[in-house]
């Protein structure tokens, strides 16, 4: 799995953090997402879906 961010499509509502803060960050320039782990490990799986999915502006995507 590879996790691909659109900074700019992000809207910063860091939802991707709060979900999985190990993860996702956000850049304290103007909020948006930023990407700690591109290639999370397997038991991750879940719960970096669930990020994806809470994006309000869709600015995150998983390729497998």
């Amino acid at each position: 799995m590879k996790i691909k961010a659109d900074t700019g499509r992000c809207v910063g509502a860091g939802m991707c953090v709060l979900t999985l803060p190990e993860v996702f960050d956000q850049s304290e320039d103007d909020g948006t997402v930023v990407v700690l782990d591109a290639e999370p490990a397997a038991d991750l799986v879940t719960a970096v879906n669930r990020a994806v999915q809470l994006c309000p502006s869709g600015a995150l995507s998983v390729e497998e």
